[in-house]
């Protein structure tokens, strides 16, 4: 009996393994992934999702799960290596959830390798004039929109797909969205906005309350009115307005004032989790 089962499972991983060799089986149905946090921008719905700092592909997933339409996965302060993102953009694309990837360095040759590990789109911080914004575009974009170079990585599933059609793909589906946090980015707004194929602009309000020298204070009057003021110039502009909802009552706030993408913190769901759970058990325990 053992042999025959033996025998089987060679002979099914054996007919799995050419099924799975053969390019006449794959290569007709291979595409880009969808970009669905984009598309359901694009469509006029409200979006939410995410930041993760750690580097865990299992919270990613699990964030996924959960049925939020995105995470950033935060290269620019998290401790993430480029391996690792690769591993949190694929417990992304596995969990149904858009991966956006925060990028401290807006280089090309730096953007691109995060771009060619299958990232759908990349959230660049610190973008204080058009220059800046043109860049984020030509590290995401292939040409004739940007200046990224071509590689056959993950997300032409490493050669499997049409070059051609890969390239005119990931053009229409990757996600630029730029970050303004500070005074100057603030004073040069009006042209950072207009910037060519740029999908949406994101407002830091920890940042802005630290440039604005009220640390922390990121609902007072004067973040607020200058989110608000932005997210009016933005939506004028015809793109789409990003900020941070780390509570309930914050992403609810600025959904009230029609901003659509709302990024929230997984770390702090963890530790809200955690205080709560502490909170009923403590006393009872004796703790």
């Amino acid at each position: 009996m053992v042999l025959i089962r033996t025998r089987l499972s060679t002979r099914l991983a054996c007919e799995y393994s050419r099924s799975a060799r053969s390019p006449t089986n794959n290569a007709e149905t291979i595409r880009v992934n969808k970009n669905t946090l984009k598309q359901k921008l694009n469509n006029g719905k409200s979006t939410i999702g995410p930041f993760v700092g750690l580097p865990s592909p299992g919270m990613v997933e699990t964030m996924g799960w959960m049925g939020f339409d995105f995470v950033v996965i935060d290269c620019e302060h998290g401790p993430m290596d480029f391996e690792t993102a690769e591993h949190m953009i694929r417990a992304a694309e596995l969990s149904g959830t858009t991966a956006i990837l925060r990028i401290g360095l807006n280089e090309q040759q730096h953007i691109q390798r995060y771009m060619d590990a299958g990232a759908a789109g990349v959230m660049i911080p610190l973008i204080n004039n058009a220059d800046d914004g043109k860049k984020v575009v030509d590290a995401v974009k292939y040409p004739p929109m940007g200046k990224r170079g071509a590689f056959a990585g993950r997300n032409a599933r490493f050669g499997l797909q049409d070059m051609a059609e890969y390239i005119k793909e990931s053009n229409e589906e990757t996600f630029v969205s730029l970050q303004i946090e500070t005074p100057e980015g603030i004073g040069n707004a009006d042209e950072i906005i207009a910037t060519d194929n740029a999908d949406a602009i994101f407002l830091g309000p920890g940042d802005l309350s630290v440039n604005f020298g009220i640390s922390g204070q990121t609902m007072s009057d004067k973040v607020v009115d200058s989110i608000q003021d932005l997210h009016e110039r933005i939506t004028a502009a015809g793109k789409h307005t990003g900020t941070l909802g780390v509570t309930a009552e914050q992403t609810l706030f600025w959904h009230e004032r029609g901003i659509k993408w709302i990024v929230s913190s997984a770390p702090k769901f963890m530790q809200a989790g955690a205080a709560d759970y502490l909170g009923a058990v403590k006393d009872p325990l004796g703790l």
